[in-house]
């Protein structure tokens, strides 16, 4: 059918040309003549071509069963409604497969193109040269329909028209491969619905759904067995099988990177009588691990495709790459960013957003930034070589300094009578996270624990003596409270190490302290008790008392954690008169909590009453939510002690009510066991068991293995009437 050129441009239900269109007749003549913008063309009778440009199918494809019928789906839709062309843009970094997939695809769906397929690769990222120039993609897709070359119009809007106009009403794929923006790809779009077009690019084209309502589908990783499955495809399942220590290295090193994986593949071929182990302990090495990650050519080179998208960067967004590659943690929030490249929020987060529309990082949840594994080691490389190293010493310097402060500001937002240590400023471009109240405090170090936990070991690399004892009890509140009780010990170790390396004699003895609460608290007694006595020798050679105060008052935590309850009382007391002496009443309270414990642990119930009344007066005076849960809890304890169950939950459910208010899951368990105790005891099962469940279930988030324990086998056991033994000391609030 010769089309008019008022029909050109249109869809082919409006120019009447049939969707179902087969392979053309030999013979069949296209007539060019008039196209867009008035350009007179020499007209030229040629044979309609049916061009086959796909690359070969991938040999070996495995997984993206989600992504294969994203796209089938859409085709589907665009087809259904007829009123648009159908675009999909595959976004994803270098080396994830996005060609890989679009391949496989159209070669699967061929058949639904019966008019040709187009293909190009615009060289949008390469380390071989520039960009393919638009001009050079369309007079490439001219010949391939046919077009005498010297019928195309010299001027490239005319290409353009033309080429749209020998594509509109077919049924054609056309892959615009490895796009560099929306710029190049945007004249490459055909004009009617009738054809199917799959982009892929390392960019986010944000213009090509916006303006052309494409849809985006952006790649991530293989899963573990995904990826096995294509070193099984490439290796055999023979070989794999015979080795899973190396496999298993493999699939590590490469973390779901198809091109990573094709590389380990090829060099491992290469080698069919070499264990699989020689290649593991090679890729073993992170510093050496990108070198491995070469088989000799470019294409199978990681770090020339990663090069690829580095070198678009701009050079504040190139630079900011390679200090996140540099920073420690899994992923990095945007207000830690910004501090580690010393850089306001505002302009960080433009340049954040470069790398993420590069693909370069990604963001999981709003506000927090992840790098793939290996594009953190490519990034590490390009810092190194290209950044001064005091520039990199400076930068890492305000990152742990931003996770100090913030951190110990939010330790006196959930404890702000704690004993305090006095922080240097933070270094200059350093902005910490402001923190309000105590849910705020909670939810940024939950977001933050692993990066905070990270900048310590990274303090004590750099030798940052400092700040590696300083961000021990800047954590503390927060692992007590959320039951992180390794984690503590940890940090703790490390911070009294550093102390010793700074030679300062006020800060060992907190240390000291630190370090033997969270070892008493994971059941290390003896090692608690020598640590205990040799920072209560400091203080007292110091004549410090508020430091003879606090080591009294974890002395008695720990005598009461091995059971021997008269000396614990007696440390508690002798605390609780130390800190009266000293006229700390937020600190008097928690003493008097804590001898309120003890006192009824010794069955002198109504000095424990007496203790605990006190207690709850002072903590309320002074507004301290979690020090009056914890003098409550003192009274619900006395009354499991006593048989008066009801008033354990009169106690113990405003008591609940504020530990979950201020995150404080680790006494939120024990107080819930004895909760169920006191329902079991008052002939209320179902009550128990639900008390008891929460609890268990917090038990074991807290790896609080001991009570787990005890406490599965009070819900093995019968509940009605049958409280059980009371909580022991050692699950017993330590008031501080």
């Amino acid at each position: 059918m010769e089309r008019t050129s008022e029909d050109q441009g249109r869809g082919p239900r409006e120019a009447g040309v049939r969707n179902e269109v087969s392979a053309p007749v030999e013979g069949t003549v296209v007539q060019a003549g008039v196209v867009h913008g008035g350009v007179h063309l020499h007209t030229a009778r040629e044979r309609t071509v049916v061009p086959q440009q796909l690359p070969a199918a991938p040999s070996r494809f495995t997984g993206r069963a989600g992504e294969l019928a994203a796209l089938t789906a859409a085709l589907d839709d665009a087809v259904e409604s007829g009123t648009t062309v159908m675009i999909s843009a595959l976004g994803g970094a270098g080396g994830i497969g996005k060609t890989w997939l679009a391949l496989y695809w159209s070669h699967r769906h061929a058949d639904r193109f019966p008019d040709g397929q187009l293909f190009v690769d615009l060289r949008g990222f390469t380390p071989l040269g520039e960009p393919m120039p638009t001009a050079e993609a369309v007079r490439g897709f001219l010949n391939a329909l046919g077009v005498d070359p010297a019928e195309v119009p010299a001027d490239l809007d005319a290409q353009v028209g033309l080429y749209r106009s020998l594509v509109a009403g077919r049924r054609m794929l056309i892959v615009l491969d490895n796009a560099r923006d929306t710029a190049q790809v945007a004249p490459l779009l055909p004009g009617g619905p009738a054809c199917t077009v799959l982009v892929t690019s390392r960019r986010h084209l944000a213009g090509l759904v916006t303006a052309h309502g494409a849809r985006s589908l952006d790649l991530d990783v293989l899963s573990e067995d995904e990826a096995r499955r294509l070193l099984v495809d490439h290796l055999g399942a023979e070989r794999v099988d015979a080795e899973p220590a190396a496999v298993r290295e493999f699939l590590a090193c490469c973390a779901g990177l198809p091109l990573a994986l094709s590389i380990v593949a090829a060099r491992a071929t290469a080698h069919p009588g070499f264990p699989l182990s020689v290649l593991a302990e090679e890729l073993r090495d992170h510093t050496t691990r990108l070198d491995e990650l070469d088989a000799g050519e470019i294409p199978l080179n990681l770090r020339a495709a990663f090069s690829s998208s580095y070198h678009a960067l701009s050079p504040e967004a190139a630079v900011l790459l390679g200090l996140l590659g540099l920073a420690p943690g899994p992923d990095i929030s945007l207000a830690a960013a910004a501090s580690l490249a010393g850089l306001p929020k505002a302009r960080a987060r433009v340049l954040l957003r470069e790398l993420e529309t590069a693909h370069l990082v990604s963001q999981p949840a709003p506000g927090r930034y992840r790098l793939h594994d290996l594009i953190r080691l490519y990034a590490c490389d390009q810092a190194r070589h290209h950044q001064a190293g005091d520039s990199l010493d400076r930068a890492l310097r305000r990152l742990v300094d931003f996770y100090l402060h913030t951190a110990y500001a939010g330790d006196q937002v959930l404890d702000p009578h704690r004993e305090s240590v006095r922080l240097d400023p933070p270094a200059a471009g350093c902005l910490p996270h402001p923190l309000r109240d105590e849910a705020g405090a909670l939810a940024w170090l939950d977001a933050e624990h692993a990066g905070v936990l990270a900048a310590q070991r990274l303090a004590v690399e750099r030798q940052w003596h400092t700040l590696v004892w300083q961000l021990a009890p800047a954590l503390h509140t927060y692992h007590w409270r959320r039951g992180l009780l390794p984690d503590q010990v940890a940090v703790a170790r490390a911070g009294l190490d550093a102390t010793r390396h700074v030679g300062d004699p006020t800060a060992q003895a907190p240390a000291h302290r630190l370090l033997a609460e969270a070892c008493a608290l994971v059941g290390r007694h003896a090692e608690a008790l020598e640590h205990l006595h040799q920072a209560l020798a400091l203080a007292e050679s110091a004549d410090d008392l508020p430091s003879q105060a606090h080591t009294h008052r974890v002395l008695a935590w720990a005598w009461g954690q091995r059971g021997e309850v008269r000396p614990a009382l007696d440390h508690a007391t002798r605390s609780l008169a130390l800190f009266q002496a000293v006229g700390d009443e937020e600190w008097e309270a928690r003493g008097l909590n804590q001898s309120a414990w003890y006192s009824a642990q010794l069955g002198h119930f109504e000095q424990a009453a007496a203790y605990g009344d006190k207690a709850l007066l002072l903590h309320r005076r002074h507004r301290n939510r979690n020090g009056e849960a914890l003098s409550l809890s003192v009274h619900a304890y006395l009354g499991l002690c006593t048989g008066r169950y009801a008033e354990v939950l009169e106690h113990g459910r405003p008591a609940l009510a504020l530990f979950r208010d201020t995150g404080n899951t680790y006494y939120e368990a024990v107080l819930l066991e004895g909760i169920g105790q006191a329902h079991a005891a008052l002939g209320r099962p179902a009550e128990a068991r639900e008390a008891w469940q929460q609890a268990l279930e917090l038990y074991r988030a807290q790896r609080r293995t001991d009570e787990a324990e005890r406490l599965q086998l009070q819900l093995a056991g019968p509940s009605e009437g049958e409280p059980g033994d009371a909580p022991t000391d050692t699950d017993l609030p330590r008031n501080n």
